[in-house]
């Protein structure tokens, strides 16, 4: 498996699973529980989740799938806005914490930037839930450059793990300005924060129905949906987090990772999804 190294020098798999939409019905459990401890087995072992999702319901969903080996999987939660004050942030973690049923949250982090409180607050209180090992490192996610200047202008903003964002195909808006503020530095003993893409392969059909996807993907054998997440997984320094709720899903979504796609490819991908030429605000689904 590809992996990406974190800040800390901590490295994670280049290919992980999401749980948006996971634990709001209790008739898909056992399917869902399934396809995430399949995916860990063919050692997608960073698994992404948040509070938000089913509230709370998609954690519990994580903490049966990784019962029994924790130490083999790389647990990333979120946190909502509202609950990122010095008084309700550690209150969100303990709840996350037992519906986990973990001791340490591997990566924490803030899910959307709100005004309603300050940023250095809300990193000083990452930083105490850090010192105490609750938590192994924090993060943020849908984050623009604006948000992550004012990040690094912080005390302690550059322990900063990843920006989790929107990315793919159709949605390449970070090209301008945040994927390369972020990722420039990618060297060896070099200090960068990785990208971590949701919702890689787009949402519906929009983006898979696409002529060249398919052309591309016929002629690797591959469905539209390996060709688009082989796409984002081509960039260094960025970790995909698909979500995946049956085997079979899962199943492809790990061959992409084995898909090179050509100069000439990518060029068509380019022509049909073009680059960014000028900033545009950054989409938060």
């Amino acid at each position: 498996m590809k992996t990406v190294l974190l800040p800390d020098g901590e490295r994670v798999p280049a290919l992980g699973q999401g749980t948006w939409r996971m634990g709001e019905h209790k008739s898909a459990h056992a399917d869902e529980v399934a396809a995430l401890r399949l995916g860990i087995d063919l050692g997608m072992t960073l698994i992404d989740t948040a509070e938000m999702y089913g509230e709370g319901g998609a954690e519990k969903v994580v903490a049966d799938a990784i019962a029994g080996q924790r130490d083999r999987v790389f647990v990333v939660t979120k946190v909502y806005p509202h609950n990122a004050s010095r008084t309700k942030l550690p209150k969100a973690c303990e709840r996350s914490l037992k519906r986990l049923r973990t001791d340490a949250i591997d990566l924490y982090l803030l899910h959307w930037r709100e005004r309603n409180t300050r940023l250095a607050e809300t990193v000083e209180t990452f930083e105490k839930l850090r010192s105490a090992g609750k938590i192994r490192r924090w993060g943020v996610s849908n984050f623009d450059v604006e948000d992550m200047q004012e990040l690094l202008d912080i005390e302690a903003g550059s322990t900063c793990a990843t920006n989790q964002v929107l990315y793919n195909l159709e949605n390449r808006e970070i090209e301008f300005d945040l994927l390369p503020f972020l990722t420039s530095n990618i060297k060896p003993q070099t200090s960068y924060i990785p990208i971590m893409a949701y919702s890689p392969v787009g949402h519906g059909r929009g983006l898979l129905d696409s002529a060249t996807l398919k052309k591309i993907a016929k002629r690797h054998a591959a469905t539209t949906a390996q060709i688009a997440l082989a796409w984002v997984l081509r960039q260094p320094g960025v970790i995909a987090i698909p979500k995946a709720s049956d085997k079979t899903h899962v199943r492809e979504n790990a061959r992409s990772i084995d898909i090179k796609l050509t100069k000439e490819e990518l060029a068509d991908l380019d022509q049909e999804f073009p680059r960014p030429k000028s900033k545009q605000p950054l989409p938060m689904l």
